[in-house]
């Protein structure tokens, strides 16, 4: 696949097969997230890739928890709102129970960690559906950063004490027929561009 159609063609993906992602590709995908641009090039990113099942089912239960005992008013970001309002029903599985989940962690004290995360997510995203995978951006960690006991496991897991998780991507096949992502473009409606010539 061009990289442009990649990029125009690329969808949030929901919905998974249980099925494993191929080590080649998921090596592939990787390679693209540590090829990303990173402020002045500081390279500070740390991918923590999990395919353990049993440490997902940990993670979705501490967001759940975490979400559940938090309030929301009508400035919450909606999406924030919904992790919330979820919880607290009960269920919520913030990553869609997709077999790859990789949190990406960068150092507190650096004042681009969410930009690099961030790009190194798009990067991998881009990749993955060049790769027949669906992917989906995910905030659930990083709106629980601060948690004092998702920051402990995450430590039980490999992230370092002075880093904390800016952004996480989801992977796997799509739940689709065809078992591929949904490449229909998306009719734009935001996103102004203002030309100064």
């Amino acid at each position: 696949m061009e990289a442009l159609e990649a990029i125009l063609t690329r969808r949030s993906t929901r919905n998974y097969k249980p099925d494993p992602v191929e080590p080649e590709k998921l090596e592939k995908i990787l390679s693209a997230a540590r090829q990303a641009p990173s402020g002045g090039n500081s390279q500070t990113n740390h991918f923590l890739v999990i395919r353990n099942r049993e440490v997902i089912d940990t993670l979705i239960r501490m967001t759940e928890e975490a979400f559940a005992r938090m309030d929301f008013d009508e400035n919450t970001y909606p999406s924030l709102r919904h992790a919330i309002t979820a919880s607290k029903k009960g269920g919520y599985v913030f990553c869609y129970n997709a077999p790859v989940l990789i949190a990406v962690a960068n150092r507190i004290d650096y004042g681009n960690n969410m930009a690099d995360c961030a790009c190194a997510v798009e990067n991998m995203m881009v990749a993955a559906n060049a790769l027949d995978l669906g992917s989906c951006y995910i905030n659930q960690l990083r709106w629980l950063n601060e948690n004092p006991s998702l920051t402990a496991y995450l430590r039980s897991l490999g992230m370092k004490e002075n880093e904390r998780v800016y952004a996480a991507v989801i992977l796997g096949y799509p739940a689709t027929e065809s078992g591929l992502p949904n490449r229909s473009l998306m009719v734009q409606k935001g996103n102004e561009i203002t030309c100064i010539d």
